[in-house]
């Protein structure tokens, strides 16, 4: 038996490892299995190399519990460590053997999967154990040894009699930690971290029952065995080529993923790159709604297999973040702790690679099947908006395939729309006005008379609308985008000369100030118009930039726009036979309940009609039909 004092120049290493080291104590498992995992990979790698002697079979790492003696094992059938490489490896803080190994192997391992770096993931452990042992055989012809250390610097290493090549790691928990000799706990931890790692995971075993051999099926008695519990999938889907899976293969995956989740997906995007960096990723584009904030955090991120995090932000483009599925590349830079990432030049080259990916996989998509990309439009349309107004290489490639639907069910993208309306929708500076409404119902009767004119509207009903415009006009010489119920439209009325004022000039002198002397001046502007007698009365406007900016703060402009104040025109439909009877009118007080009445019809055709206001409107219309 040896013993000696552990290489570190700091005497109360432990404790600093054991507070500040990780985020989470529940990290130590993660590490531990992955360090079981590359004693595994090396194993594997040198007997392909045949460094390795004989058959190494087909080795797995266990996990076992035993709540009595207040242990967590992690056991593995790897490439074990001699005496001097405990020395070496254990014994010397931060000292990687990982990156030493493919330092050594440069040449034939840089696609190993071997996950270690700093050299610290062991001591993790210290975080949940008042003492740790490791028995360890090395696949040498060596014995074996025990290393066991109490969380101070002192240690000890003696020979042991394990026979079997590989590493067991004892870890005696301390009575802060207990949860961790729970095995619906460390069930869950395995799940969360471990899922997807490339070598087996045996957590217990479980109960199969054999299919009925045909001689046997009239008895009908199935012999049930005991096998392994193999907790995890070594070969799940993104580590494959895209040409080795079918739709079911990416379906199941995604039940696998999310197995609470039970709407199929409805597409996905492969992505498969080895230059100028490693990264492997299934994402998928589920039925999204238009809330931008309940999708996010549902992609995951591996580095090598291991879980690292399902907050990517960086790493993928913050309108991605609404998608679903995995992330795996071992060029991400990581913290020490391997739980975020680090400020890196390689991640905006990642994040640039995924925006161009999913770019041109929604241009093919467009492109092979367009009316099945409309079926989906409604349903992925949020991302693509998203994505068009904060990447700029996105929007070069999304001004292809971003639809611009209308309310008769017809699609368009922006070119196909300018073509469509170029001889319909000009106002008086010859400039293209593109009509769209934003809520069907509430703005229905400004719809259906912008149909009678025979304009050509579009729904644009995401959150984003108004920042989205912006954008569209600034990309689009000559062109503006008006809200169907706003006042832009009044320009493109106004060249109807089909429509003529059944009131004379006199007539409309006499009217404008009896309007105006029952309306607030502070809140409306008044304006007399000739419209379709089928129309309201009194219909309300407000003018684009101002309901424009105002939607903007709503969306997310954090004030930067001020606080507008509610201002809008009051269209007055000379053509109106309720116009011509207001007139007409004798009583004063007759006259200003028929101007308040109509004005709130207006306002409750807006849904402005609220509260008190409402009340009021309800009595004095029960009055005017008694």
């Amino acid at each position: 038996m040896s013993s000696g004092k552990i290489n570190v120049s700091v005497e109360n290493i432990f404790p600093l490892i054991k507070k500040f080291l990780y985020s989470d104590h529940e990290i130590f498992l993660r590490e531990l299995i992955s360090n079981a995992t590359d004693a595994t990979l090396k194993l594997k790698h040198l007997s392909s190399l045949g460094e390795a002697k004989g058959d190494i079979g087909s080795p797995m790492i266990e996990i076992k519990v035993d709540a009595k003696k207040k242990t967590l094992h992690i056991i593995d059938q790897g490439i074990g460590m001699t005496s001097d490489e405990v020395e070496k490896y254990i014994n010397q803080v931060a000292f990687s053997g990982a990156e030493e190994f493919l330092e050594q192997y440069k040449d034939s391992a840089s696609g190993s999967g071997i996950i270690g770096h700093f050299g610290l993931g062991f001591y993790s452990a210290f975080m949940v154990a008042e003492k740790v042992e490791i028995i360890t055989k090395s696949f040498k012809d060596e014995a074996a040894v025990r290393w066991a250390c109490d969380g101070s610097p002192e240690y000890t290493l003696e020979a042991d009699e394990k026979t079997e090549r590989g590493t067991e790691i004892i870890l005696h928990i301390d009575k802060d930690s207990k949860e961790f000799l729970k095995e619906n706990r460390i069930k869950e931890l395995l799940n969360k971290y471990n899922k997807f790692m490339p070598v087996p995971i045996k957590f217990g075993t479980k109960e199969e029952t054999l299919p009925l051999a045909e001689d046997a099926a009239e008895d009908g008695k199935a012999e049930t065995i005991t096998v392994d519990n193999i907790i995890n999938n070594p070969s799940p889907a993104w580590t494959k080529q895209p040409t080795e899976l079918e739709e079911k293969d990416y379906n199941d995956f995604y039940r696998e993923l999310y197995p609470m989740q039970f709407e199929e997906p409805l597409f996905n995007i492969h992505l498969n790159v080895d230059y100028p960096f490693n990264l492997t990723g299934i994402l998928y584009f589920p039925k999204l709604n238009n809330d931008l904030n309940l999708q996010k955090d549902k992609i995951q991120l591996y580095q090598n297999q291991v879980f690292v995090t399902d907050n990517v932000e960086g790493i993928v483009p913050e309108f991605l973040t609404l998608l679903r599925g995995v992330i795996d590349s071992p060029d991400i830079p990581l913290n020490v702790s391997r739980s975020y990432l680090q400020a890196d030049g390689a991640v905006k080259k990642i994040s640039n690679y995924i925006t161009r990916k999913v770019g041109d996989k929604l241009n093919s998509l467009f492109k092979k099947d367009r009316a099945g990309f409309e079926e989906k439009w409604n349903d992925i349309k949020v991302v693509i908006e998203y994505g068009m107004l904060s990447e700029d290489k996105f929007y070069e490639k999304a001004e292809k395939f971003a639809l611009y639907p209308t309310l008769n069910g017809d699609f368009f993208t922006i070119e196909e729309l300018k073509e469509a309306t170029k001889d319909l929708q000009t106002d008086k500076d010859d400039k293209l006005v593109i009509l769209y409404a934003s809520n069907v119902d509430e703005q229905h009767a400004y719809i259906e008379a912008a149909k009678e004119k025979g304009y050509q509207v579009i729904l644009l009903d995401s959150p984003i609308v108004s920042h989205l415009i912006q954008k569209l006009e600034a990309s689009n010489e000559n062109v503006s985008f008006a809200r169907v119920d706003g006042d832009a439209i009044e320009n493109l009325i106004k060249k109807d000369e089909a429509t003529v004022s059944k009131l004379s000039d006199e007539e409309k002198e006499k009217l404008q100030p009896i309007i105006e002397a029952v309306v607030p001046k502070e809140k409306y502007t008044v304006q007399l118009e000739a419209l379709s007698s089928t129309q309201l009365p009194f219909v309300l406007t407000q003018p684009e930039f101002m309901r424009r900016m105002k939607e903007m703060q709503q969306a997310g402009g954090n004030g930067m726009f001020g606080n507008f104040p509610e201002m809008f025109t009051l269209v007055v439909n000379t053509n109106h036979p309720l116009i011509e009877q207001i007139l007409n009118t004798k009583t004063e007080k007759k006259r200003e309940r028929l101007i308040q009445q109509t004005l709130d019809l207006a306002r409750l055709s807006q849904n402005l009609l609220k509260g008190e206001e409402l009340t009021k409107f309800i009595q004095r219309s029960v009055e005017l039909i008694k």
